[in-house]
């Protein structure tokens, strides 16, 4: 591997070989989502304890600033959004050498694999990797499921998750699911785990995260059940703790409880 994308996957992945994303990029195709109305507002404080952000150009630029060091995975995917005919309907938007001006450490995107655009989104993948590899900027695939909610299981995800690692992307990101193991054991590449199913307490997302790690997940790419949390700052370090120290869903749920009521320290 070249130096360059050696150093930026260091980047993104610490030593102990875990990481916690955290996406914000999901008004490229829903618009001002609840809780991410402000996109700088809800960044700012959640800063100190992301080892990534993935978001889009629009808000790097508008929402984070530039003495930022925690390294930025872009979203260079969309062109659909929630009230078009299709999600899955996605092209490339953002060029190669726009990401490099930008300074970002990856790019990623999505693929709509069973979908009537399959084809399309794959290709823009294997065009993103081409690119990438250029360039040394690795690309995290995203197995994203449109609406089709109940796609969300192990034998959908192996597939997607497989071909995604097999046209080249460094990453993939994919929902946890029942036996996510059957998951990550097909794909060659470190995958990173979004949502799991909806859920009403803290403790089952601790629970999930917790079950993914055990399972082969290398970190998470969290974004709703962290900002969209009454107390996301709480959230987002009882997450880490499982991730980057071992902690039991329950042990999460302590550090959450005793933190919860503190005033978010801003970035």
């Amino acid at each position: 591997m070249e130096w360059g994308m050696a150093n930026r996957l260091a980047r993104l992945i610490p030593r102990d070989g875990r990481c916690l994303f955290l996406p914000v990029d999901h008004g490229y195709f829903q618009g001002p989502t609840r809780k991410l109305e402000q996109p700088r507002q809800t960044i700012q404080p959640l800063i100190p304890y992301a080892d990534a952000f993935f978001l889009t150009r629009g808000v790097l630029r508008s929402s984070v600033d530039p003495d930022n060091t925690k390294p930025i995975i872009l979203r260079v995917s969309g062109g659909a959004s929630v009230v078009g005919k299709d999600l899955a309907n996605e092209g490339i938007t953002t060029g190669m050498e726009e990401v490099i001006r930008l300074n970002a450490a990856a790019v990623g995107m999505s693929v709509f694999i069973g979908t009537d655009y399959e084809r399309e989104s794959l290709l823009n993948l294997a065009r993103l990797v081409d690119e990438g590899e250029k360039y040394g900027i690795p690309v995290m695939a995203v197995t994203a499921v449109g609406k089709e909610l109940e796609k969300r299981e192990a034998r959908y995800l192996a597939l997607c998750c497989r071909i995604a690692a097999e046209m080249g992307a460094r990453i993939v990101k994919t929902y946890w699911c029942e036996n996510f193991e059957k998951v990550v054991q097909g794909c060659p590449v470190p995958v990173v785990m979004a949502g799991g199913p909806r859920v009403d307490t803290e403790l089952e997302v601790f629970q999930f995260v917790h079950d993914g790690m055990q399972r082969g997940a290398i970190g998470v790419n969290l974004g709703r059940n962290i900002w969209q949390n009454e107390h996301p700052v709480a959230m987002m370090r009882a997450i880490r703790a499982i991730i980057h120290e071992d902690a039991t869903p329950e042990q999460a749920q302590e550090l959450y409880d005793s933190i919860k009521g503190q005033p978010a320290v801003m970035a």
